[in-house]
């Protein structure tokens, strides 16, 4: 059982530091061909922050265990919220929360999460075509919030430039004035131009080799850091899932409930890095933003690529008053805990104490739930 137990934690271990790897190596190749640090955040590093999760949910399920990867999504979102977001609350309450930047992420999630329900409670079973929907509000999500940054960066240069129009206009009149009274000495400047020009071609031209092997060195090592990430990842993945299983039969409960808590929490640390993070420098409503974002993702990404390679049907290991557990507490309770973290956000925008520490009450009681209940 020990060593069952370390190699689980290595394998938290492996997704934490693979994800790192990952997300470092795709932000400095798309930096590197100079994609915009807008783009990079909407797409490579939120997907990045995900990836230990969409690992661990979609080598469960083509393994044959759903009840990992639905456990492990949605007890991601109930870990996000439940636990680190309430953290956050009561560490640092934000006093002010920006309406406009939660309110896309936030339609977006319970939008999915309406879908996934409806799925849930009428039918039972996820098919592959649940999946390839889930992905595919994934994708207008990411077009969606891309179009919309791209929007915004077109407004602001405008405003800079025009104010240098008067300038550049003013310059250009006196270059042609200085043009009209130097004609004279133009023959003279012309040649010394030549030469100048001539001796910074044969700079540039013995420069290029040298530049052009530091950039090809620099690009290969950041694929091979993209690669071996997602190398590390995908064995701590392999780990979490096997050992997972193992601690679950060993303690008798179901493995619903080791992917709901133990795995939830572990896949879940990127998130709980930036939140604390975010409070040391004193930017709690970034971790707002991070968390909610992170909780879409888990719905929409990890779901629907789990759905979409191997399609499971909802756990039904564990019953309360003869009703799937999955219905009558897992569902609810991510709804509710959403709920009480996003709607004061959205109607009065700030969040205060009490609601981290509703939220904590409510991870506890779950957690205690899952385990004293199996």
């Amino acid at each position: 059982m020990a060593v069952t137990v370390l190699l689980f934690a290595l394998g938290l271990l492996c997704l934490v530091k693979g994800g790192d790897m990952f997300v470092d190596g795709a932000c400095k190749i798309a930096k590197r061909f100079r994609v915009p640090e807008f783009l990079i955040g909407a797409t490579v590093v939120s997907i990045g922050t995900t990836l230990p999760e969409v690992m661990v949910s979609a080598t469960g399920a083509v393994g044959g265990n759903g009840e990992m990867a639905y456990g492990n999504a949605v007890g991601s979102v109930i870990c996000n919220t439940a636990l680190i977001a309430a953290i956050t609350l009561i560490a640092a309450p934000t006093s002010r929360v920006d309406r406009k930047t939660l309110r896309t992420p936030v339609a977006f999630f319970f939008l999915s999460a309406a879908f996934f329900c409806c799925i849930s409670y009428f039918i039972g079973d996820f098919s592959r075509l649940s999946g390839i929907v889930l992905l595919l509000i994934f994708i207008v999500y990411m077009v969606f919030t891309t179009s919309c940054e791209m929007r915004k960066g077109r407004k602001d240069p405008p405003t800079s430039e025009n104010a240098d129009e008067p300038n550049d206009s003013n310059n250009s009149n006196n270059l042609n004035n200085s043009k009209d009274s130097s004609n004279s000495n133009d023959a003279n400047d012309a040649n010394d131009s030549n030469d100048a020009k001539n001796s910074e071609t044969e700079n540039i031209e013995n420069k290029k080799p040298e530049d052009g092997g530091k950039n090809r060195g620099g690009a290969r090592r950041e694929i091979l850091m993209l690669v071996i990430g997602a190398a590390i990842v995908a064995v701590g993945a392999r780990l979490l899932i096997d050992n997972g299983t193992k601690i679950a039969t060993a303690l008798g409960v179901p493995d619903s409930v080791i992917a709901l808590t133990l795995v939830a929490v572990g896949t879940s640390l990127p998130e709980l890095v930036t939140a604390v993070t975010s409070i040391i420098k004193g930017h709690g409503a970034l971790s707002l933003g991070n968390i909610v974002g992170a909780n879409l993702f888990n719905l929409v990404l990890v779901l629907g690529a789990s759905v979409t390679l191997s399609p499971f049907s909802l756990p039904a290991e564990k019953t309360i008053f003869g009703v799937n557990a999955s219905l009558a507490v897992d569902l609810p309770v991510m709804l509710v805990v959403m709920l009480i973290l996003t709607l004061p956000a959205l109607i009065r925008e700030k969040l205060s104490r009490f609601q981290g520490i509703a939220l904590l009450l409510i991870y506890v009681s779950f957690c205690a739930f899952q385990f004293v209940g199996a």
